[in-house]
């Protein structure tokens, strides 16, 4: 099935029995708005929301990062209570170009259920295109999800401390540039980046500013092949809490990428670990 859909597909099959629309707002920075506050203003019809702090993450303390993966268990309940089974066709969106949407897309395939997809453009290209938004809560009957863990996905600490000098591999750090750099850091405790990583931000993923669609998969395997995607045995993405990243391994699907792996921990683990190196500078 297809991993990225048009709002025209979705405005067609937005009533189907099958499908089943998510809305996964989420603002990290921002605290004054919620994604939930901004699903209750209005959003795409029949969508239901997925909170990515409760539902798409466990807690800090848990271990890794910031955003460590959700149990088995617990992500197994939020998806039922989402009316998500097997035969469920799952279309997230966000409104920052699938930073957040990415991360649901990433953890059903994660658990065993490849029948998920990104909205291209997010709610964003639906608005423009003078599409309908409701403020009703759709009642849901909840589905059987049954998780089957693909561990593969990942990559975890010692993993990427053994591939970062590697030859054989490619490290992509997606967040902005002046974080790669090491000039700011507004939530870790060190700056810089993972020696031998290279900056790929997911804006660049995107056509514009504005326009939130996905470039094509051609414009993306070239974005990725000048950054060593062809040549490379092991890719491995990371941004600062493991949630961007997503967006960097769907888009690396794209382009026909299929192996790239997540690090969960990502920067957020990385700079608390005593004695692991830190890069700065371009």
């Amino acid at each position: 099935m297809d991993i990225l859909v048009s709002t025209n597909w979705l405005a067609e099959h937005l009533n189907d029995a099958h499908v089943r629309v998510c809305d996964v707002r989420w603002y990290l920075l921002e605290k004054d708005r919620t994604g939930y506050e901004e699903y209750l203003r209005g959003h795409i019809p029949n969508a239901v929301f997925i909170d990515l702090e409760a539902d798409l993450a466990a807690h800090f303390s848990e271990g890794g990062g910031r955003h460590p993966l959700p149990r088995a268990e617990r992500f197994a309940e939020a998806m039922a209570r989402a009316g998500i089974d097997a035969n469920t066709y799952v279309i997230a969106y966000d409104d920052r170009g699938g930073a957040a949407a990415a991360r649901l897309w990433w953890l059903l395939r994660y658990f065993g259920h490849p029948r998920a997809a990104l909205l291209d453009g997010g709610i964003a290209q639906w608005i423009a295109e003078g599409r309908p938004l409701s403020r009703e809560i759709p009642r849901v009957t909840p589905g059987n999800f049954t998780p089957q863990p693909h561990p593969e996905m990942i990559a975890d600490l010692n993993t990427v401390k053994q591939w970062h000098n590697d030859p054989r591999a490619l490290i992509l750090d997606v967040r902005i540039p002046e974080r790669y750099r090491g000039e700011v850091e507004p939530l870790d405790p060190r700056a810089g980046h993972i020696p031998g990583a290279r900056n790929a931000p997911i804006a660049d993923n995107l056509r514009s500013t504005t326009d939130l669609r996905f470039l094509s998969p051609t414009e993306l395997r070239v974005r990725y092949d000048a950054l060593g995607a062809t040549r490379a045995e092991h890719i491995v993405a990371y941004c600062g809490s493991g949630v961007n990243a997503c967006q960097a391994i769907f888009a690396l699907t794209l382009a026909g990428f299929d192996h790239a792996r997540l690090y969960p921990g990502s920067w957020s683990e990385w700079s608390r670990v005593p004695g692991l190196p830190v890069a700065t500078g371009a």
